[in-house]
């Protein structure tokens, strides 16, 4: 009898499924994690292991010439490093605040001018001006040359995320709520900061993730507005340093001696991958802070009106 009942307690309706689907999420949990495996296996493996044998989650030769190369500037890489995380703080803060400010008035009813705004935000979604305009606009007219507001201004605001905000503003902050705070006596700052803000949180944590990993990963503003190595980056100095690489790599098969022997056993394809390793560190780190607004603030913001 209590075979039975243990039984129906292990095969009960619906049980099936649910193992299925944790066997589905196992397997696309695995399916994210082994990349990133094989990278850090690669990255501890030796250049000439890898030629022979190809790449495998297991070193062959275990070797960390690559993090040698890598780390020989380390006053560089330290300084790229405090740069980034300088650029990725302020840039999240004034983006997400920008991104914000300009949501909330679009949600409003009340305002008058709502959607001509909303069309403006809306039409820099389909037409670009090019780039060299803009360039000339970042250069010559707001001065953002080897600075660090060079790395944070351009990517302050972004359509897309105006209209995820508005549409997440509109769900889930009732009139009734602002109505009642002007009747209190509230002004129009006092209800964003300090109603608003709180009931935004999912969205305001959401958009507050898609810029952090946009100013962390990215390496394109210092190749555009950026010439001196003291504002370089993390992702722009090891985007440097993998130039340099390859660059080295396709010389030596032109050169002959000693000279070849000693480029062609520079850890090429392991530096690539120490690289990433070294520069997805911290970033990993940010998101058991959003985790428990994101999934929320995603799936709201995303609705239609």
């Amino acid at each position: 009898m209590e075979r039975q009942v243990a039984a129906r307690a292990l095969f009960r309706p619906g049980m099936g499924g649910q193992i299925a689907a944790h066997l589905v999420f196992l397997l696309i949990c695995f399916l994210c994690v082994y990349p990133l495996l094989l990278v850090l296996g690669i990255s501890f493996s030796d250049e000439t292991s890898i030629a022979i044998h190809g790449f495998g989650l297991i070193p062959q030769k275990t070797s960390s010439a690559a993090y040698r190369f890598v780390l020989r500037e380390s006053n560089a890489l330290i300084r790229a490093y405090l740069i980034t995380i300088a650029v990725t703080v302020l840039g999240t803060l004034t983006a997400t605040l920008t991104v914000a400010l300009y949501a909330y008035p679009l949600s409003r009813r009340d305002f008058k001018y709502r959607r001509f705004f909303a069309f403006i935000a809306f039409f820099t979604m389909l037409f670009s001006g090019g780039l060299v305009p803009w360039y000339m606009v970042c250069v010559n007219v707001l001065k953002l040359r080897n600075n660090i507001w060079a790395l944070i201004l351009p990517y302050t605001m972004n359509a897309w995320y105006v209209l995820i905000m508005r549409t997440f503003y509109k769900t889930n902050v009732p009139d009734s709520i602002i109505e009642s705070a002007k009747m209190d006596g509230a002004g129009e700052y006092t209800i964003f900061f300090r109603i608003i803000i709180h009931l935004a949180k999912p969205g305001i944590a959401t958009i507050a993730l898609f810029n952090t990993i946009v100013y962390w990963n990215d390496w394109w503003l210092p190749l555009m507005l950026v010439n001196d190595p003291a504002w370089f980056n993390l992702q722009y100095l090891m985007y440097r340093v993998q130039v340099n690489i390859q660059y080295l790599s396709s010389m030596a098969g032109s050169l002959s001696g000693v000279s070849a022997d000693i480029l062609r056993r520079l850890p090429s394809r392991t530096a690539q991958m120490a690289m990433c390793i070294l520069s997805i560190g911290p970033i990993v780190f940010a998101y058991p802070f959003f985790q428990k607004y994101f999934v929320k603030g995603i799936t709201i913001g995303s609705l239609k009106e």
